[in-house]
């Protein structure tokens, strides 16, 4: 009885300790993934005119970060113009960003691309985004985005 309720008590800490938000300042010089730097790095906001035609394409951008996943830092989103925002994703989930990173200037480095994503999808990264439930009730229809795998992020600001 005792090794049972030791495995339980385990798993609660364990559980505990998984669910906490990520963790860090974000500080200036901070890299998450590969490392990188900012030479040849593009606004965010020439992003759409880079595709031409193509639906995917490497990427270098800079840009500030709107927000970040509040539950493991495994998504964030960036502004690229005053209609358009672009998600980020990590590459293979290799690394994962602090909730700190909002409101910060980053320089990533991956793939760019569109995608058209589902209304199940949004929804559930508005949840993760702790939208308010009206928020996440007004999402009824797919949306086309420019999305991005990112294989390093750095802290420029």
């Amino acid at each position: 009885m005792k090794k049972i309720i030791l495995i339980f008590v385990m798993a609660f800490i364990t559980n505990l300790a998984i669910a906490q938000p990520p963790a860090g300042k974000a500080k200036v010089g901070d890299t998450y993934g590969a490392k990188i730097d900012r030479m040849n790095a593009v606004a965010v906001k020439e992003l759409p005119s880079m595709f031409k035609g193509k639906d995917t394409i490497p990427a270098k951008i800079m840009g500030k970060v709107l927000d970040v996943c509040s539950s493991k830092g495994c998504w964030l989103t960036m502004q690229v113009n005053d209609s358009t925002k672009a998600f980020v994703k990590m590459k293979g989930y290799a690394f994962f960003v602090p909730s700190a990173l909002s409101g910060k200037t980053i320089v990533l480095d991956g793939i760019a691309f569109t995608k058209t994503t589902s209304v199940a999808e949004l929804k559930h990264y508005a949840e993760d985004g702790k939208k308010s439930q009206k928020e996440i009730d007004a999402i009824i229809a797919p949306k086309q985005e420019i999305r991005l795998l990112a294989n390093g992020i750095l802290v420029v600001e």
